[in-house]
């Protein structure tokens, strides 16, 4: 089981790969593969032995994303250089690559953002055909000189690009603006933007070369383009269900060996969706087969399927702190095409594996608090969703007793956090909650809509491995889940809301200006409630909001749905002179007391539900799993002193908060998740909170030699012209004797003289 509730029983045999594979090629006897993996740690190309279903040799490279395809006679192939802007040119023999050459896409100006992304040979492997992310533009390279002799800019980033040989055409798949360009080869003219599903990446040709096949990955359909008349004939649904909302993620495609089945790779489903295209217009579902973690590229080779799972097999518990970014090891399965019954048993093994059907029914009572179903009533009318940042089960609450905790990674423990322990002792403790993110860029995607789209996942461990790219996905356009986020769900529904730091442009805010990153959020926003700024206290923002809490308390006006920001327990790591992990950790759970005791003590306690969670797990260690973290429900209708063992996650925290508001769920995800209705009982308790003062110093400042700085210095504690001050040094080697941080502490203290 998945994290997220989702099960893995993957078909056929694997063998790992790198770090989140992306692209990968097959020559045309089916002999031959290549991959690329393109994650947060080391990218690397990998040449596959076929028939041996073995890594015949693996090449470092220091960059690379998506784009790879192999010369027609095996000899050699392309891969993009991803953010250093090149395209590598690899010699092939006896599955042994050799770099040939490395092809700058435009020598004088190599630092800027062009990002090559799906490449494809043309004119009889003439020339190569290059898709880019960062410039939006389809690039012609003539490859007998290695120059690029052409160029035409796309309104969006692009993805991937295919050759039309008969009509000597180029179709690019325009990620970021639901269509496929179709291109003169000669003259780079475009000859028709065709629109299709939302953000279309891969796309196939079918083997007679009159259709197109381009899976939109930010809905749940493949679009056939007729490539005679550049129509549209057909779109062909993927999902599980055929009202299934969006989140299977199609993203990669292939077809057999006859032409007649397309294979769809869903990647959020993990699965491939199994469809009979022998009949244009009239594509019909034929069932569906189990793959690993988050297919991202597929090939057929002869009655086998090659699938890389882009996140590997399993999710992992990290007690040795190790970052999660490093644990997705991605894998390459072999799977033989099935046909009959047994495509019939895969395809019920796919349904078993959602969350719906492996958990079963919720345990549910008519006097819930929470409906069951939109529609239902409740005793709760008001919701805060307060989100805050980067922390494990274990780093914080592993000290509980109660709980299923660590205590030796309770680094932030009850001292630390006072609050947090007070908050699960006194309502209920979560001890089996999952973050559905990997990181913050895709974590609060997924804490605001219950869904990452397929540009996030792909995009962000480029970003986070110091590979190129920009922080782009608290904003609106490209990033963006077709459906929105949780406030667009509330304004297609008429639930009032406001958002306090939630996709608030950082850098306007570290001016005193704050402006929404989402037109959903204008005139829904606190301008004086500052987003991401770790030198702002949390107990600042916690004092914003408050006073406007008290004007709307006044005036009788609260919103139905309030979202929060709390930052600053991510804290600013150890470098000198700022403040402490722990002290910001103390001051974050500071701000969490003062807002719940003042909701507490509100005339709108009996109505009020408090959900908190962090967006994401990354930043500690945790002996369960890597996305194991902390989380709240804090109501008079929650349950009191006990623990709540249920397996949730994000997504079930946010449709259990849809539920209260009459909101339809906004992705497979939510939509399938548990709700939290064992946290809830029927008999409320409007015994109000009261927060707990800290007990670490919120001023701490990180010292000389603390944990993680990658220098050493030296000074000397001796005043001018006069021997050490023996007792001063005394003190100073107390306060750091006695400061809990992480072992070991890099520092040396060395007293002068006979002392």
């Amino acid at each position: 089981m998945l994290s997220n509730g989702w099960l893995l029983s993957p078909a056929g045999t694997s063998i790992d790969a790198g770090d989140l594979p992306l692209g990968m090629d097959i020559s045309d006897d089916g002999k031959i593969a290549v991959l690329i993996n393109n994650g947060q740690s080391k990218h690397s190309i990998m040449i596959v032995d076929v028939e041996q279903k073995r890594i015949a040799q693996t090449l470092v490279i220091k960059k690379s994303w998506v784009g790879v395809v192999m010369r027609k006679d095996a000899r050699g192939f392309f891969v993009s250089g991803g953010n250093d802007n090149v395209i590598h040119e690899y010699a092939l023999k006896d599955m042994t690559a050799t770099l040939v050459r490395s092809i700058p896409l435009w020598k004088e100006r190599v630092s800027e953002n062009i990002s090559p992304g799906g490449i494809t040979l043309g004119n009889n492997d003439s020339l190569l055909f290059v898709a880019t992310k960062g410039s939006m533009t389809l690039y012609k390279i003539l490859l007998s000189s290695g120059a690029v002799v052409g160029s035409v800019q796309l309104p969006a980033p692009l993805y991937s690009c295919v050759y039309d040989p008969q009509r000597h055409r180029v179709c690019v798949s325009v990620w970021g603006g639901s269509q496929v360009a179709v291109v003169d080869e000669e003259s780079l003219a475009i000859v028709k933007m065709v629109r299709v599903g939302d953000h279309p990446c891969d796309m196939l040709l079918s083997k007679d070369n009159s259709r197109l096949f381009v899976a939109n990955a930010n809905n749940n359909t493949v679009s056939v383009l007729d490539l005679s008349s550049l129509e549209i004939e057909e779109t062909i649904g993927i999902a599980l269900s055929p009202d299934a909302p969006n989140g299977s993620t199609p993203n990669a495609l292939a077809l057999s060996r006859d032409g007649e089945t397309l294979f769809v790779a869903n990647a959020d489903n993990n699965c491939l969706a199994v469809i009979d295209v022998e009949r244009r217009g009239r594509s019909r579902g034929k069932g569906f087969i189990p793959t690993g973690w988050y297919p991202t590229a597929l090939r057929c080779a002869g009655n086998m399927l090659l699938v890389t799972n882009g996140k590997g097999m399993s999710s992992k518990a990290n007690p040795g702190g190790e970052y999660i970014g490093s644990l997705l090891g991605g894998s390459l399965s072999f799977i033989d095409i099935p046909t009959g019954k047994r495509l019939d048993s895969l395809t019920a093994l796919v349904y078993r594996n959602t969350p719906s059907a492996s958990t079963g029914m919720p345990e549910w009572k008519l006097d819930n608090p929470i409906p069951l179903t939109k529609g239902c009533t409740s005793p709760l009318k008001h919701v805060f969703y307060i989100i805050k940042e980067n922390r494990t089960y274990d780093q914080v609450l592993g000290d509980m007793e109660r709980g299923n905790g660590d205590p030796s990674l309770a680094i932030f423990g009850k001292k630390v956090s006072p609050n947090h322990h007070a908050l699960a002792d006194e309502f209920v403790l979560l001890d089996n909650f999952y973050v559905d993110a990997e990181v913050s860029a895709d974590g609060h995607n997924w804490s605001m809509a219950a869904y990452a789209t397929d540009y996030v996942e792909k995009t962000w461990p480029t970003s986070y491995g110091g590979r190129g790219g920009t922080y782009d996905y608290e904003n609106e356009g490209i990033m963006s889940p077709s459906v929105g986020y949780i406030w667009d769900n509330c304004l297609r529904h008429n639930v009032s809301f406001r958002n306090y730091g939630e996709f608030m442009d950082e850098d306007l805010s570290s001016k005193g200006v704050l402006k929404p990153n989402a037109k959903g959020l204008m005139d829904h926003s606190s301008p004086d409630y500052r987003g991401w700024d770790l030198n702002y206290l949390d107990t600042k923002r916690a004092e914003v909001w408050i006073k406007e809490f008290d004007a709307y308390e006044k005036g009788d006006s609260l919103p139905s749905f309030q979202i929060l920001r709390l930052p600053n327990d991510h804290t600013a790591g150890t470098k000198r002179g700022i403040r402490t992990p722990r002290a910001m950790v103390a001051e974050n759970d500071l701000a969490l007391g003062m807002i719940v005791e003042r909701i507490s003590r509100s005339t709108y306690w009996p109505q009020s539900a408090i959900f908190v969670l962090e967006d994401d797990a990354q930043n500690g260690p945790d002996h369960v799993d890597a996305h194991r973290s902390i989380a709240f429900v804090i109501s008079p209708y929650v349950r009191r002193r006990v623990v709540d063992h249920s397996m949730y996650s994000t997504s079930g925290m946010l449709r259990t908060m849809e539920l209260i508001l009459g909101l339809p769920p906004m992705s497979q995800f939510d939509a399938a998740a548990l709700p939290m209705f064992a946290s809830f009982t029927s008999t409320p308790d409007l015994t109000p909170y009261v927060h707990r003062k800290n007990i670490i110093d919120l001023d701490e400042r990180n010292l000389l030699g603390a944990y993680g700085q990658d220098r050493m210095e030296t000074f000397s504690l001796a005043k001018e012209d006069e021997a050490p001050d023996i007792e001063f040094n005394k003190i100073i080697w107390r306060s750091i004797r006695d400061t809990e941080m992480p072992a070991p502490v890099h520092s040396a203290f060395v007293l002068a003289g006979d002392e």
